[in-house]
């Protein structure tokens, strides 16, 4: 097809134009009618057409014995990858915030930031590797490329731990002087470059998290009539080892800190992520490939400028010869099986709208197959699901860094045993670990008797699960924060931030982290399983990025809102301090959990409101009118 992104046929094909009229139900009726099928085969799911879509191995040709690839131990290889990547960004997101305020001597608050940038930026630009991905890379080669920039990166974090020259003067800085901000601060260039290893890092995961899931779902064949429950528990499996990632971010690496130092620490990830590369290429004959199918933005735009071209154009035109789309099995999309014509966003059918003047071999920023304005639609269609798991992702980034300050006045002693405050998030982690181990044993078979649904609750379903344990979650936090500071005013500690209460538990905080956890397993599974299901054939690893989005998203509104309130709330000319005050105990983070629990709550209507319009691809009844073609 040379440089096109679509290339029209040499001989056009076209479709009786003789309708019943120009009447107002002419107007109305299905433009399925004028859909030119040249192929009946479809997959058992109806999400399209078998052609388009076969496996390959990494040299692009078909794989003649499919039994001696992909599958269950081909995905292991993948997930290792996935666990490594995931220990490296929570160890940092956890362990960051620490060594900002005690090695670099920065406030709280601009570690917070600094902690939520990097964990937006990382999940915000998956985009980026998304596009690269199904346009140009392959999913294998663009987890090839960023997984040896996330190992620059982590390098590059693990020498300014190590080597003094990149932290500033260490001496005469105990906890007092941290209280009263008597420490040496870092210089601007040490915190620059900081800041440039951090961002090389995020970028580094920013092209492997859209493409792992996608790429260790293509290695189950869609032909096999078990390939739903398959997928589902891929997905499943898939978030255990994310989960597992962040188990022992939580517990080994600050482990590790604690006795090592940071040096080690943060060497001990680039030392996981250097394994889990080489596991990952070992495993390289036995995986499945996906052909990428040209720049998905260029397939984009050439729907949008061909549908405003004839945005004057009607159905019922008389110089209307049908809706456009190439002959034969396959569609003219590499990678790609076709997708049946559906009337929503009909505007944008204008762009395969094919007219006698648009001549034998149109330019494709005229005319559009069918297929290509489809996938427009379906990318359009899903954007209001991830959208309302934004508010999700700013109760989790919250939750990573706010309550680590509230775990600081708190007694972490589990008997004799005193945990490390950098430990306390890995109780999400046990939640979703044990939720995900009982999940096919006890949630299936007891929602299954409520909803009838063959997997206990559809992937809607399982996101609303999710966003409404969330809010309970956020609520829960505010209640018990009001409690924690009325404590700590009352037993005069109201002055001293960094002295634990000993007579206060942290195991109060299990509450929302447990409740967070089986929010996490609902909606971020469910979330994952719908995108990759949902989205086109050649846009897997856009659909799955629409998931890490969100997630940045989630974290630049964390940011954001906290630096309003900061501005907002505070007035330190009268010595009010902010609801986000460095000194927990003074501040209010109880309110900031309760503005959360009301946006929350409005966000889950706006998702009741979107998963009821929503229709799944699969669901979809195809009526495609039967007409005759005739060669012009």
């Amino acid at each position: 097809m040379g440089t096109r992104e679509i290339q029209s046929p040499e001989n056009g094909v076209e479709t009786p134009t003789v309708l019943d009229g120009n009447s107002d139900s002419i107007h109305r009726k299905k433009l399925g009618i004028y859909f030119i099928e040249s192929d009946d085969r479809r997959t058992a799911f109806g999400r399209g057409y078998t052609g388009g879509t076969t496996p390959v191995n990494i040299h692009g040709k078909p794989i003649a014995d499919l039994s001696k690839t992909g599958g269950w131990i081909a995905a292991f290889f993948i997930f290792g990858n996935e666990m490594a990547e995931r220990m490296a960004y929570f160890g940092l997101s956890v362990n960051m915030v620490a060594f900002i305020f005690y090695v670099m001597h920065r406030p709280f608050s601009s570690s917070s930031n600094a902690v939520n940038n990097f964990l937006g930026i990382s999940q915000a630009s998956s985009v980026l590797g998304g596009f690269l991905a199904d346009a140009y890379l392959g999913r294998y080669w663009t987890i090839a490329i960023f997984t040896t920039i996330y190992l620059a990166g982590l390098t590059g974090i693990t020498l300014c731990a190590t080597m003094s020259i990149f932290v500033p003067n260490q001496d005469n800085c105990d906890q007092l002087s941290l209280l009263l901000g008597n420490c040496e601060p870092a210089k601007q260039w040490q915190m620059v470059y900081l800041y440039a290893v951090l961002y090389v890092t995020a970028f580094g995961a920013a092209g492997i998290r859209p493409c792992v899931s996608s790429f260790g779902a293509d290695q189950f064949d869609e032909s096999r009539p078990d390939y739903k429950s398959l997928l589902d528990r891929f997905f499943n499996f898939f978030y255990l080892s994310v989960t597992i990632g962040a188990i022992l971010a939580f517990t080994a690496v600050v482990y590790i800190q604690i006795k090592h130092g940071w040096g080690a620490a943060f060497g001990s990830l680039a030392v996981a992520m250097g394994i889990s590369n080489m596991v990952f290429f070992i495993g390289t004959p036995l995986y499945r490939h996906r052909l990428p199918g040209g720049s998905p933005l260029t397939r984009v735009a050439q729907v949008l400028v061909a549908a405003f071209r004839k945005r004057n154009n009607s159905f019922s035109s008389s110089e209307l010869i049908g809706l456009y789309e190439v002959p034969g099995k396959q569609s003219a999309i590499r990678g790609s099986g076709k997708i049946a014509h559906t009337d929503d966003f009909r505007c944008l059918d204008k762009a395969a709208l094919q007219l006698k003047e648009d001549g034998p071999n149109p330019s494709p920023w005229r005319l559009c197959t069918v297929t290509q304005v489809e996938e427009v639609k379906i990318l359009m269609k899903l954007i209001p699901i991830p959208a309302c798991t934004i508010m999700l992702n700013v109760i989790l980034t919250e939750f990573l860094t706010l309550s680590v300050q509230q775990a600081y006045t708190l007694n972490t002693h589990m008997g004799h045993l005193k945990l490390p405050v950098t430990c306390m998030p890995v109780f999400p982690g046990l939640s979703i670990f044990l939720i995900l181990s009982l999940y096919y044993s006890t949630f299936v078979p007891i929602s299954r008797r409520i909803t009838g649904h063959p997997h206990g609750a559809s992937q809607l379903q399982r996101i609303g699960i999710g966003l409404l344990v969330s809010i309970l979650s956020v609520a829960w936090a505010g209640t018990f924060e009001r409690y924690r500071r009325n404590y700590a005013i009352k037993h005069e500690y109201d002055a001293n931030f960094l002295i634990p209460m000993p007579n206060l538990s942290a195991y109060w905080l299990l509450i929302q982290y447990c409740l967070i956890g089986i929010a996490e397993v609902f909606c971020i599974v469910g979330l994952l399983e719908f995108l990759y299901e949902e989205a086109p054939d050649a846009m897997k690893s856009i659909g799955s990025a629409y998931a890490a989005l969100a997630g940045g998203l989630g974290c630049f509104v964390a940011s954001i809102l906290n630096s309003i309130i900061k501005s907002v709330t505070g007035n330190p000319g009268k010595g009010q301090p902010s609801w986000l005050s460095q000194n927990i105990n003074t501040g209010r983070f109880d309110y900031l959990y309760w503005l959360l629990t009301v946006l929350s709550l409005i966000n889950f209507l706006a998702f009741l409101y979107s998963a009821h319009r929503y229709k799944y691809r699969a669901s979809h009844n195809f009526e495609i009118g039967k007409q005759d073609v005739n060669n012009k």
